[in-house]
């Protein structure tokens, strides 16, 4: 284990809604892809500090003591303190407006450092040593004038200009006294931004009144607001602003437990986030992402007949097959370093009602969809009948052979509950078997509640004949599948919790031991399931045990709020990190506990999704 690297939950993350960096207390920016967030690394040294490329920062006689996101937005401020001197140095990828009411955002291709020297004198070293290509081509620099080229594109820039240290390593060396300012910019896109003092003013101003104006939009003032605002931000920050793709999380191969081998790629688009992600954009206020989001979304679908793939890249193609860069030596030393998912081939059921819930959540909220959507959807809806009766790889994308599993039963009778919903909500119900659509979502039913059920234990099951409970179980309620105080529903719950809780209310998503993975290695507690049985035990009238674990849960995001996948026992977070799902987890879990109090709202959440009552909050056409 390498110990000069630091611990994924310690980072800042930065974004421009094209590519994404993270950064270290320490004001070290280890990842940053180019030229978009599946772009091979530039700076890759949270995956291997010696051959993955890092960008330092120093400040002569001072340290790091500090450090905060400024407001609700996406540049990061940390200070640094010593004797005589402080030092605020602020880290951002550029933003600007496009688009109405600020809901657009658009990139301006552009990493920038902006140290600033509040008090005393200060002299201050930074290194840019980038890796090209995840560290296997050696970086070449030439001089330009006012700057540093590498061969692969980028440039670098700033005020004081870059030089090449003597080991051919670009180098800022600035002594700055009180009230004086250094720029540090890499022109990551184009390659021929040079910046100087007074552009660099701009973009931090610009991306500063953007992000403010964005998060200005979020209405929401709830249970943990300050928690939601961030996980809105987020959210907006994996949302890939050229294509409305949302990837699941901005890096890849950070392990799931400490050595590997749980390491994968999620730079990539997962249908099965949809519903949380128009859900959660319409429930603050966001609708404009929302329908950027859905437009992608049904994009993908293309012929659902022939299967629709759970994931793609950001630029609606497949991503790339898997790849092992086996010349890196992984976070802290977890191998191997995959680039690349291969789940784009494996058969998901659950798709199709991620698909539909998202359509009819929006379609409910705002009217838009169009009758090529309708139609569209209503394919969707046709390959659940033909295909809900086959296994699948499940949620999980395991790895060991097909399996009935019962979650994704569930989200078959999802998509056909969901389609003859949207067929009646336009009045469309003669243009489509609805009929039929009945018969199966019936079919589905009676399945889940003969064979997805454990007679003898008196709860649901993982998969057909297995006598394990999953953490996935937890949304069969939320779904409105099942009352939230039904006998079987409280029943699952008690077993989740007994089986596969751990300390600081974590839930595991299943027993590896006991759940054929292909792996069977350990792994942590996955933070999207202990969001899950916060929501499901408000809907079970157990509102003060859920919000005693909705604070405790919140509080593993640290001094900046963010989230990965998975949690150690003691507290490390695990997994790609930030990661979409287990924030938009958390935001269903404030958003129901702030209804908690009003059973009609909760209720009508949870059977319509998102209903009238965001419709009546809402312009269909400004959001």
């Amino acid at each position: 284990m390498r110990s000069d690297t630091a611990r994924i939950g310690d980072h800042g993350f930065l974004s421009d809604c094209r590519t994404a960096a993270l950064v270290t207390p320490e004001g070290t920016i280890d990842w940053l892809c180019v030229p978009r967030f599946d772009g091979a690394s530039f700076l890759g040294g949270i995956l291997d500090s010696e051959r993955g490329g890092s960008w330092t920062i120093e400040v002569q006689g001072a340290r790091p003591v500090e450090r905060a996101y400024v407001g609700d937005t996406l540049v990061l401020e940390t200070l640094w303190r010593g004797r005589d001197v402080e030092v605020a140095v602020r880290d951002l990828l550029a933003v600007r407006p496009s688009g109405e009411e600020g809901a657009g955002l658009y990139r301006e291709g552009v990493l920038l450092r902006v140290v600033e020297c509040r008090s005393g004198g200060a002299s201050v070293r930074s290194r840019v040593d980038a890796r090209p290509d995840y560290g296997r081509t050696p970086p070449v620099w030439e001089h330009v004038d006012g700057g540093l080229r590498e061969r692969s594109g980028p440039l670098l820039s700033g005020v004081p200009a870059p030089r090449l240290g003597e080991d051919g390593v670009p180098e800022y060396r600035v002594e700055l006294s009180e009230g004086d300012t250094a720029v540090f910019a890499l022109d990551y896109l184009h390659g021929e931004r040079l910046i100087d003092q007074g552009e660099a003013a701009g973009l931090l101003r610009r991306s500063l009144d953007t992000w403010r104006a964005w998060s200005d939009r979020t209405d929401y003032q709830g249970v943990g607001a300050t928690h939601v605002r961030r996980s809105a931000l987020t959210m907006r920050g994996l949302l890939f602003e050229e294509s409305g793709a949302l990837i699941a999380a901005p890096t890849t191969s950070l392990p799931e437990w400490p050595g590997g081998p749980r390491n994968w790629d999620y730079r990539y688009v997962w249908h099965r986030d949809a519903a949380l992600v128009v859900l959660a954009f319409l429930r603050l206020g966001h609708a404009e992402e929302a329908g950027h989001y859905l437009r992608f979304l049904l994009r993908m679908c293309g012929d659902p007949i022939r299967g629709i793939p759970p994931v793609q890249a950001v630029d609606e193609n497949p991503p790339g097959e898997e790849e092992i860069l086996d010349h890196l030596s992984g976070h802290r030393g977890s191998t191997p370093v995959r680039v690349g998912n291969d789940a784009y081939g494996q058969h998901q059921l659950d798709v199709y009602g991620h698909i539909l819930d998202a359509a009819l959540s929006y379609e409910m909220a705002t009217g838009a969809l169009q009758d090529a959507d309708i139609d569209q959807l209503a394919s969707v809806v046709d390959s659940a009948c033909r295909l809900w009766r086959e296994p699948d790889a499940g949620i999980w994308e395991v790895r060991s052979g097909l399996r009935h599993w019962t979650h994704s039963k569930l989200y078959a009778w999802l998509c056909l509950d969901r389609g003859i919903r949207l067929a009646t909500e336009r009045g469309r119900e003669d243009d489509f078997p609805v009929e039929k659509w009945r018969e199966e979502r019936e079919a589905v039913r009676e399945e889940i509640l003969e064979h997805g059920y454990d007679h003898e234990r008196g709860s649901f099951r993982q998969s057909y004949g297995s006598s394990n409970v999953d953490g996935s179980l937890l949304r069969i309620p939320l779904l409105g599948f099942l009352d939230g105080d039904d006998p079987r529903v409280l029943a699952t719950l008690e077993r989740v919790d007994a089986e596969l809780g751990d300390d600081g209310h974590l839930v595991h998503r299943y027993d590896p031991e006991l759940t054929d993975d292909g792996l069977g290695t350990p792994e942590g507690a996955f933070l999207l399931c202990s969001f899950d049985m916060v929501s499901a035990l408000v809907l079970a009238g157990r509102e003060g045990e859920a919000r005693e674990r909705f604070e405790d849960l919140c509080g593993y995001g640290g001094d900046l709020g963010l989230l990965a996948e998975e949690m150690h026992a003691d507290g490390t977070m695990l997994g790609n990190f930030p990661q979409a799902f287990t924030h938009l987890a958390l935001i269903e879990a404030a958003v129901n506990l702030d209804q908690a109090g009003d059973i009609e709202a909760l209720h009508a959440w949870v059977n319509g999704r998102a209903g009238e009552a965001t419709r009546r909050r809402r312009n269909p056409v400004d959001g």
